[in-house]
């Protein structure tokens, strides 16, 4: 199938318009055509010039001559003489005519090509401006499908950080729940650790009491068994009794004062191990977020 032709004998293109190559061809041919007419009409016009010339220098040779009677001649010579001055005078206004009407006649023909060229110039730019139009509704095409492309991937991809969002939260969820388990299990072994040497520390304690109150009671005891035998023996030995109170009496007050001494730093210590306790459950609190509980208040 041909392709369609505009009015000008140009094949028109679906989408751009003529072809260029016949478009420059036709501008040449009209353009030579064009220069070709303006030739002619300057080459009559310096025809018409040059005779207008002649016939004015002939006027002026005419007019110098003195003035012919005529008598002289014959018939014939005045016959040829007007016949000649009708010719001249016929040539010349036919060569006035003939410039005028291809002047015209080139004019006509320029006028017609500039509103040929002008309305080709039309179609042209109206062809123009329909490409131009079509391209700007494909690139706007093209642009609305690739945004709308752009908001699909980038709904997918929000799609897909959420769900990753979601797994790592649950992730980091169970590992952190499984530190705070980890951390209470360590922090439990620690209290019973904590609490079993306090339990022997107080147990030794007791013990270390226990085996003073003994003493002081063995002590209180002797004592008392010395009274009774200084008394027994008081008429014997006032003075050895005296002796033996008073050895009996500080050997107590010394055990008195052990005692009070053993009792004083195990009450110490049993404050400094609490302490002790207290500081690494409320460091451990400030590790795991669990608030200490005082265990012993």
């Amino acid at each position: 199938m041909s392709a369609p032709t505009s009015p000008h004998g140009f094949d028109v293109v679906r989408r751009r318009g003529y072809r260029p190559e016949q478009v420059d061809t036709r501008l040449a041919v009209l353009t030579a055509d064009r220069d070709e007419a303006a030739d002619r009409v300057d080459r009559l016009t310096a025809a018409v010039e040059e005779l207008e010339a002649e016939a004015a220098r002939l006027r002026r040779v005419v007019a110098e001559l003195p003035p012919q009677t005529f008598e002289t001649l014959g018939e014939r010579a005045i016959s040829l003489l007007a016949t000649v001055e009708e010719e001249a005078a016929d040539v010349t206004a036919a060569a006035r005519q003939y410039a005028a009407a291809e002047e015209a006649a080139a004019a006509a023909h320029a006028e017609q090509q500039r509103a040929a060229a002008l309305a080709h110039a039309d179609q042209l730019r109206a062809a123009a401006e329909q490409h131009a139009a079509q391209i700007l509704a494909a690139a706007e095409e093209t642009a609305a499908a690739e945004r709308s492309a752009a908001r699909s991937e980038v709904a997918e991809l929000n799609a897909t950080l959420h769900t990753e969002l979601e797994e790592l939260r649950e992730r980091g969820a169970a590992l952190l729940a499984a530190q705070r388990q980890d951390e209470q299990e360590r922090t439990e072994a620690f209290d019973a650790e904590l609490a079993g040497r306090l339990a022997e520390q107080e147990a030794a304690i007791a013990a270390r009491t226990q085996a003073a109150e003994d003493r002081l009671a063995d002590l209180r005891r002797g004592f008392a068994e010395a009274e009774e035998a200084a008394r027994h023996r008081q008429e014997d030995a006032d003075a050895r009794a005296a002796d033996l109170v008073a050895e009996a009496r500080a050997a107590a007050e010394r055990v008195e004062r052990e005692t009070a001494r053993i009792l004083r730093e195990h009450d110490e210590a049993r404050e400094e191990m609490h302490a002790r306790m207290d500081h690494v459950r409320h460091s451990l609190a400030s590790l795991t977020g669990r608030d200490p509980v005082d265990e012993h208040a």
